[in-house]
């Protein structure tokens, strides 16, 4: 049995519907309404070999706060419950990718504490339709719904998209590493027992 998941997350604000599979080729169906927030999760699913498919009406006419937040949400739990009891994964995953003039680097422990540190800074408001403040908010609920430590720094960068791609495409890098199966790890690798 393939290590996916589905999540379906209703609310006044959002309907969000999520299919991921941890073991895919990088193939991504998304529409949120953003068309950069979609070309962002389109760059995480290929850079991680993950395959997504996510697809959320949100209430745009206020702004993009909602939708970006709570695919994140969404997008943790799908992590959570593809990974199931996290038996036989390397656990820890890092990536230092660089674009242009930016280099970010992205380290997670998928340890069950969720943690996020996010050093980044943005001189636009926004990038389209996206505002940058968002960035941070995508990943404190992506951290938290899927219970991972996640740090991501921004080393170099000037241009907002070069960075946020960036760091999207680390994310996949660094997750991709964190869920592979390592036929070393017997159970899980915390001297807990449990993740």
């Amino acid at each position: 049995m393939g290590r996916s998941s589905e999540i379906t997350r209703k609310t006044k604000e959002t309907d969000i519907t999520c299919r991921l599979d941890l073991d895919g080729s990088g193939k991504a169906e998304i529409s949120t309404g953003i068309g950069f927030f979609d070309h962002m999760l389109n760059g995480f699913a290929r850079h991680g070999f993950f395959d997504l498919t996510l697809s959320c009406e949100g209430d745009l006419f206020v702004d993009c706060h909602h939708t970006i937040e709570d695919c994140g949400i969404v997008l943790g739990e799908a992590i959570r419950e593809a990974l199931g009891d996290k038996a036989g994964i390397t656990r820890f995953g890092s990536s230092l990718l660089p674009m242009d003039e930016t280099l970010i680097q992205c380290a997670i422990d998928l340890s069950g504490r969720p943690y996020l540190v996010f050093n980044e800074t943005f001189d636009v408001e926004r990038v389209g339709s996206f505002d940058t403040e968002m960035v941070k908010e995508f990943f404190y609920a992506v951290s938290y719904s899927a219970g991972m430590n996640l740090h991501i720094d921004q080393i170099h960068g000037e241009n907002a998209h070069h960075i946020i791609e960036g760091t999207f495409k680390a994310f996949g890098r660094a997750l991709s590493e964190a869920v592979s199966m390592d036929s070393r790890v017997h159970g899980v690798l915390s001297t807990k027992g449990s993740l």
